[in-house]
């Protein structure tokens, strides 16, 4: 039994549908795995035994009585805690988040139900989405468990170590600029973010609402392509869903390349990229190139302000959706009783935020907050919806020319974990008033800080 969470999806599907093993075996295993390794990797912030076990149940019931099961029937799958679990705890791995419990199921939830996948529990991440690494979790740094001295990646980087780990079969992960593209990398599966739209967002908590979406994780790209087939599709509830029609995405797989136009973009392999990974890519695109496909340079000149553009962006939108945490409605108040407590309402509000979020989220509000201030949203907010508006440009070009794009995940592997010191709050709070000096000087550009204090 122990054996079957090593399985790909595709197998365990047809093997439990030709009842040669249960679901409830298959899930059992999972669980089995997650309890016996995850206290060294902490992929997992809540594990739901009982409730998977039932539901594995229940689908080894219903193929008993000859009834018809869905797509992913029995196959256990980690969820990332950015996404709304009913009656499961939900708190984006933040601290203000605690004992939030969703009524209601995301989307991708119901869509993963109705075609009778079990979901296991959910996932660690950076805290709200921030972060590349799983070292921002207010629960506990996640471990890469190819290496665990290495990061497995962030924000999803529970969804890949478990994956990595044999903790989970599929995974659901979310992406706002690589949360699920540069963790699948670090631990050597396969993640994708589909277009914008192409998922829906409802019952997502939000990061940048403009560019969060939830994609599908797996050991293998097959199993990708199933899940990507259920969870994809039009939701009234969500008004950024995309009415395009599903495509077959498991029969694309049957496709040979030949004669597919692939563009390799310059800027993608310029300085700073590792010498490692730039030769494994292109032994991949040799690869391609000889089972018939051609290859071609394209250009996509504004790559350079790619990153400060974003991260103008994602921290503006998250200045704005992260201030309905307020220690009110839900999730974590200050403890009046306590000497740090809140002494009146607004004193509540700062020490519930002050204590609830992480410092890295601080940092982003902060910065997202300032590039919306009167005197400086159009130096920066607006300038950077330009810049975005340039950067799409470049891609509609380049694919007037060519079919797809081929490119480093990331410029490097993954990197050690840092062992950060007792005082690492002070060296945040430097930041800060580094921050407050750059205003008055002007010396630095404000995306030099950015990079400087997320890092």
């Amino acid at each position: 039994m122990a054996g079957y969470c090593t399985f790909p999806a595709h197998e365990l599907i047809r093997l439990i549908a030709e009842r040669e093993i249960t679901a409830e075996a298959v899930t059992r295993s999972v669980i089995e795995r997650i309890e016996e390794i995850d206290g060294h990797i902490n992929a997992y912030l809540a594990v739901c035994h009982e409730e998977a076990i039932a539901a594995a149940i229940a689908v080894d019931g219903r193929l008993a009585r000859g009834e018809s099961v869905g797509p992913l029937a029995g196959i256990p799958v980690g969820v990332k805690d950015a996404i709304c679990t009913r009656g499961l705890e939900t708190k984006c791995a933040s601290r203000i988040l605690d004992g939030f419990v969703p009524p209601y199921d995301a989307t991708v939830i119901t869509r993963l139900k109705s075609a009778d996948a079990i979901v296991v529990g959910k996932t660690n991440m950076d805290q709200f989405g921030m972060g590349s690494s799983n070292e921002n979790s207010g629960y506990g740094i996640v471990r890469n468990p190819v290496d665990p001295e290495r990061v497995p990646g962030g924000s999803s980087g529970g969804s890949a170590a478990a994956l990595a780990a044999n903790e989970a079969v599929l995974a659901l992960g979310e992406d706002t600029g690589g949360s699920i593209r540069q963790p699948a990398a670090f631990c050597g599966v396969v993640g994708l973010k589909p277009t914008y739209g192409r998922v829906s967002r409802y019952g997502i908590i939000a990061y940048g609402s403009s560019f969060d979406q939830v994609g599908p994780m797996a050991r293998n790209v097959e199993d990708c392509a199933r899940m990507l087939q259920v969870i994809a599709g039009h939701d009234r509830r969500d008004s950024t869903s995309s009415p395009e029609p599903v495509e077959n995405y498991r029969s694309s797989l049957k496709r040979d390349i030949k004669g597919l136009k692939i563009g390799i973009p310059k800027e993608y392999f310029a300085a700073g990229l590792d010498s490692e990974v730039e030769d494994r890519v292109k032994a991949a695109i040799r690869i391609m190139e000889d089972q018939g496909a051609h290859i071609e340079s394209v250009s996509l000149p504004n790559t350079e302000y790619a990153i400060a553009t974003y991260y103008v962006l994602v921290t503006a939108e998250a200045s704005s959706n992260l201030a309905r945490y307020d220690g009110v409605r839900y999730g974590y108040r200050s403890d009046p009783e306590e000497p740090v407590g809140a002494n009146g309402l607004d004193d509540m509000y700062v020490q519930s935020r002050s204590h609830g979020f992480g410092m890295e989220v601080k940092r982003r509000i902060m910065l997202g907050t300032y590039v919306l201030s009167a005197g400086y949203y159009d130096a920066y907010y607006a300038q950077a919806q330009k810049v975005r508006t340039l950067i799409k440009r470049d891609y509609e070009d380049a694919f007037k020319k060519v079919d797809v794009l081929v490119a480093p995940t990331t410029p490097s592997t993954a990197f050690k974990v840092r062992v950060f010191p007792a005082n690492r709050d002070t060296r945040s709070l430097s930041s800060m008033k580094c921050f407050v000096r750059f205003r008055a000087s002007r010396r630095y550009s404000l995306i030099q800080f950015a990079a400087c204090s997320f890092r």
